[in-house]
């Protein structure tokens, strides 16, 4: 029986995550069992996501009639069925071997091909179709590709909740979606997701932040630390030093704590 565990930003990520990975749309059909609450921390630091594990429920069987045993003087009922003898084991007893992967006896299973660019767009865009039918709200799902990014675009007012305290609903639903194409497509495209044009109005006004910033630089010199940002932030901010001169920008440290550093060259300075 298939159990899987979801990590996201929300337990209703997770749920929903792992309704889309068992092929199930009833959460009734499943066992479901929170493993760890999601906790957001102080100003970003030791925040922890949602992990929900998640298992289908098994069948109901129907007994047959002459499944029932009859009823002892005491009133119980006894199993008409014999009982299975347990058999110690000797020395010479084996263990039952696992079954063998398919792909042909002593064969490793083959490798799921990757699928194309457009269908792992589909699946991003079929999954938070789902998602917004799930929690009833109204919105509409547009998606689309240059090479191998998938840009995935969520509009309508009513979805502006989904984007969550500075973009951490749109970075939670980035996550989910990329590991729903992952498990079902096995493909690893780019994928960019946006929110009621968040990310553009956030891109843009990074890169005003980031030329002030730089015009600090240049007349104070020396080095500026900003804080801690995801990959896509960072970008915005080396994207803009890049088109200034006497200025150049790097990265440091681990993810989540991974910040940029904005730093004064000299002319002629390497």
């Amino acid at each position: 029986m298939e159990l899987i565990e979801i990590r996201a930003r929300t337990v209703e990520l997770a749920e929903q995550a792992a309704l889309e990975e068992l092929g199930l749309k009833d959460r009734n059909r499943v066992e479901w069992e929170i493993l760890q609450e999601p906790t957001r921390g102080f100003l970003g630091v030791g925040r922890q996501d949602a992990i929900v594990r998640a298992k289908r429920k098994p069948a109901k069987r129907r007994r047959g009639r002459g499944g029932r045993g009859e009823k002892s003087k005491s009133g119980r009922q006894q199993d008409s069925r014999p009982k299975r003898q347990k058999q110690a084991p000797g020395r010479g007893s084996q263990r039952r071997q696992a079954k063998k992967p398919a792909g042909g006896r002593g064969q490793p299973a083959k490798k799921k091909a990757s699928a194309s660019v457009d269908e792992q767009a589909e699946v991003a865009k079929s999954f938070v179709v789902g998602l917004l039918e799930a929690v009833e709200m109204d919105g509409e799902v547009e998606t689309t590709l240059a090479d191998d990014l998938v840009t995935l675009e969520v509009k309508g007012e009513e979805t502006e909740p989904l984007v969550g305290p500075r973009g951490s609903g749109i970075e939670a639903l980035h996550t989910v979606a990329k590991s729903v194409i992952k498990r079902k497509t096995s493909g690893s495209a780019r994928l960019r997701v946006d929110v009621a044009g968040y990310g553009m109005r956030r891109r843009e006004a990074l890169a005003i932040y980031a030329a002030g910033l730089i015009e600090q630089v240049n007349a104070e010199g020396g080095e500026l630390m900003l804080e801690p940002m995801n990959a896509a932030d960072r970008k915005v901010i080396h994207d803009t030093v890049g088109k200034h001169d006497n200025v150049r920008s790097f990265s440091e440290g681990e993810a989540p704590q991974r910040y940029v550093v904005i730093a004064y060259v000299e002319d002629g300075a390497s």
